[in-house]
């Protein structure tokens, strides 16, 4: 029998693209390209953090990531958000599962106590990972290496949204990290089209940037 998220992923899928698409976390700029932390260029940029500026998908994105974890991860003792963007999401979705939250720096602080993970984890603990959005992969599972590192049991990530590179499957699939997530490309694509939010030219350059996005618009 499928679990309860996965029955329901597909309509959870729409009504995130739906929502991210409709506050315009989701911009589309070929023309002057966005450049990823990655170093890629971009004709389109996922800010899911806006989402925290409207309630009603604030709480939509918190539930249902709330949903994920109960049904794949129903282990967990401990939500770990990774520095910056997953901060809120994650500490939304700790308090609504009453579980205890933390956070991980991408590096150690270079003042203070120089912490690098902020709250508790202890050696051991279940941890689930939260991010907003997943392009390559790499800097969320740098997060994983540190957790792993001081002792944690990562049982896994859950994300907002994913662009599905193959790059960042093989990225997960090294570290042996399973990815769970709310919505993805093609599905922001299909509700992109039904919402007139893009153009059928647009739809052309990014299929062309979906192809090959390390090496387009270089």
């Amino acid at each position: 029998m499928l679990s309860f998220f996965m029955q329901n992923h597909s309509e959870v899928s729409r009504q995130v693209a739906a929502h991210l698409l409709n506050i315009e976390a989701i911009r589309l700029r070929p023309e002057q390209p966005f450049q990823w932390s990655s170093g890629w260029k971009s004709p389109i940029y996922c800010d899911n953090r806006l989402s925290l500026s409207y309630p009603e998908v604030r709480t939509y994105i918190k539930k249902a990531l709330a949903d994920a974890i109960r049904d794949k991860f129903p282990a967990a003792e401990i939500i770990a958000g990774v520095a910056t963007a997953g901060i809120a999401q994650g500490a939304l979705v700790a308090d609504l599962l009453d579980l205890p939250y933390a956070y991980v720096r991408p590096e150690p602080k270079k003042h203070g106590m120089g912490n690098q993970i902020e709250g508790r984890i202890l050696p051991g603990q279940k941890v689930v990972v939260i991010e907003d959005l997943i392009s390559t992969g790499g800097s969320s599972l740098k997060v994983v290496d540190v957790l792993r590192d001081m002792g944690a049991n990562v049982l896994g990530m859950v994300a907002i949204f994913t662009y599905g590179f193959h790059l960042a499957d093989e990225n997960f699939k090294q570290k042996n990290v399973e990815l769970v997530y709310l919505s993805d490309y093609q599905c922001m694509i299909i509700e992109a089209l039904k919402l007139d939010y893009i153009s059928e030219d647009q739809l052309t350059t990014l299929a062309q940037w979906r192809e090959d996005p390390g090496s387009w618009g270089v």
